[in-house]
């Protein structure tokens, strides 16, 4: 049986067996009341450092605090092709729910991004609240799903430059579009190392937006024939990338 995983903040990617390390806020309270672990019991520490500890349990204190000694420490290994999602801004009662399913799936990053059509505008604390909301739920999602990385959130990326600067050196670039003539299995992904994937809004990316992304050598793909909400259509590619690639 697994061992129960929760979420070390703050983690050294350096801690060697025999340290001592203390679970406490949130984390605790979920080990220390709801699972109801007590002294001698192992868990598993993910970190955000891609390593993952396995410790056990020394102490608990009060309702959320818990202290652990470090048993083992296990590099994590990303898997390839990466897949950085570029994002754009859902609708608000499915915000956090896109980015619950795409962690679910496996990204390794998101890139908040503002796209001509979004409904939800993420303007002056908004953005800060948003990011902060996105970042939690990947952080629950990763528990969920027992992955062994949390994808990181980017800052809100308002134009394509932005979105584009944020997610890096990319091998290629498939922006999901209901207008393209090019299916997604007929992409070949056997030589990328990096892979951005542009998801739209409720109301689809705009001419424009296709164009600019071609330009900096995005590919225009069809998923398949139904259109999928802005909230699954993340999911399903991470699928199908994993799928016809190495990343399964």
């Amino acid at each position: 049986m697994s061992l129960p995983a929760f979420i070390l903040d703050n983690a050294r990617p350096d801690y060697k067996p025999g340290e001592t390390i203390t679970l406490s806020g949130a984390e605790g309270r979920h080990a220390v009341t709801v699972k109801r672990l007590t002294v001698g019991e192992r868990l598993q520490l993910i970190t955000d450092c891609a390593v993952v500890y396995e410790a056990t349990i020394t102490a608990t204190a009060g309702k959320d605090t818990l202290q652990a000694t470090i048993d083992s420490a296990q590099p994590v290994t990303r898997p390839t092709p990466e897949v950085v999602l570029i994002q754009a801004l859902p609708k608000s009662e499915r915000s956090e729910l896109t980015i619950d399913l795409a962690t679910q799936g496996g990204v390794d990053a998101i890139v908040p991004w503002a796209a001509e059509r979004c409904i939800a505008k993420w303007v002056g604390n908004k953005a800060t609240k948003g990011r902060a909301k996105w970042q939690a739920a990947a952080h629950a999602a990763a528990k969920q799903s027992r992955r062994t990385t949390i994808p990181p959130i980017a800052e809100l990326a308002t134009s394509i430059d932005e979105a584009l600067v944020a997610a890096g050196q990319l091998d290629a670039l498939l922006v999901l579009d209901e207008d393209a003539a090019k299916p997604f299995r007929d992409i070949d992904l056997s030589h990328a190392q990096r892979v951005g994937l542009v998801i739209g809004p409720e109301g689809g990316l705009t001419e424009a937006e296709v164009a600019q992304f071609s330009a900096h050598g995005g590919q225009a793909v069809l998923l398949g024939p139904e259109v999928l909400r802005t909230a699954t259509a993340g999911l399903v590619a991470l699928a199908a990338i994993g799928a016809t690639t190495t990343r399964w």
